[in-house]
């Protein structure tokens, strides 16, 4: 029973002296004394209360001082309580120091706060990349559909990473420098056999303004043929204009046809009337005998007449259906 009590205090204090080793990171300021870095113990316990973890800004300023480069505690704690990536950003010092990129803590800072890996672009400003356009397809004024790519070759602009606009405007630019390029050409074939006409024309408009990268060559890599536009737009226009013909002239028949049907209306219309004023002539006959303005013999010689006139008719019809006939045989 006399041992738990001891074994209590044993056990507190090793409690305490976890604690105590947590709040105050003394191999941390032990590595920061031999690597020639001032960093007192209460700043390290400051860093703990404020959330900060020590080892990310002792580290980093030990890296960034054995660089020969000038940032504080203070600046480091600052821009990782801002949200920024501490690491990342002394790596991009470093990297432009060596390349010899002017570039400050404050712009490194600011581009990463941007949302930009810092450090990527200062790779980028090294080494050159190289973006693929995807195709481009363009007319030219002769009908002929060229459909092109290019390789643009960038390199990050440091002053302008932030607020500056990014690859997708580049590849924008570029392609629509593309379609109007080869839309001004008179034909498909001055562009291939010039296509650097296309880099030129394309590169002079200066499509790196206001842009995160500086552009430094525009290459096509490929052209080839697509459909020739024009010939089709000249089908669909005749077709269109087909269809519009076909239309007027079933529009000149319907109306002709109206015309026929109401033609006949007249024609049945004047029959009509044809016939009954031949139903009248009975009863003006009828009248004409009760008058005696009509006898009975007048009567039997215009009968007479009507029958020489239908004999005559018939005796017409005959000798025309032989004639005819003749006519046929002949030409048999």
């Amino acid at each position: 029973m006399e041992m738990v009590p001891i074994l209590i205090a044993i056990g507190g204090a090793l409690v305490a002296l976890i604690v105590l080793l947590y709040f105050i990171p003394v191999d941390l300021w032990i590595t920061a004394q031999f690597s020639n870095v001032k960093v007192g113990l209460l700043q390290l316990v400051f860093m703990r209360i404020r959330k900060v973890p020590p080892k990310v800004i002792v580290n980093s300023l030990i890296t960034a001082t054995k660089a020969g480069l000038a940032v504080t505690t203070t600046d480091l704690e600052t821009h990782y309580l801002a949200g920024g990536h501490v690491p990342s950003v002394i790596k991009a010092l470093i990297s432009a120091d060596k390349a010899n990129i002017d570039l400050s803590f404050k712009q490194a800072a600011a581009i990463d706060l941007a949302g930009r890996d810092v450090f990527e672009a200062v790779q980028i400003s090294v080494n050159p990349r190289v973006i693929n356009t995807p195709p481009v397809a363009a007319v030219a004024q002769d009908g002929i559909q060229l459909v092109a790519k290019a390789r643009v070759t960038v390199r990050a602009n440091i002053a302008q990473l932030v607020g500056g606009a990014g690859e997708d405007t580049i590849l924008a630019r570029v392609g629509e420098g593309i379609v109007t390029s080869i839309g001004s050409s008179d034909s498909h074939k001055k562009v291939l056999e010039n296509p650097d006409r296309i880099s030129k024309l394309v590169l002079g408009k200066g499509l790196d303004s206001g842009t995160a990268f500086e552009i430094l060559s525009i290459d096509i890599a490929d052209i080839d043929v697509g459909k020739n536009i024009g010939a089709a737009l000249q089908t669909d226009q005749a077709q269109a204009d087909l269809k519009v013909a076909e239309a007027k002239a079933e529009e000149r028949r319907a109306m002709a046809v109206a015309e026929e049907q109401e033609n006949k209306a007249k024609a049945q219309e004047a029959r009509a009337k044809v016939i009954e004023a031949e139903a009248e002539i009975p009863l003006a006959m009828s009248e004409a005998f009760r008058s005696g303005n009509l006898g009975i013999m007048d009567y039997y010689k215009m009968k007479n007449i009507e029958a020489d006139t239908s004999m005559r008719d018939s005796i017409a019809e005959s000798d025309t259906s032989t004639t005819k006939k003749k006519n046929n045989d002949s030409d048999d």
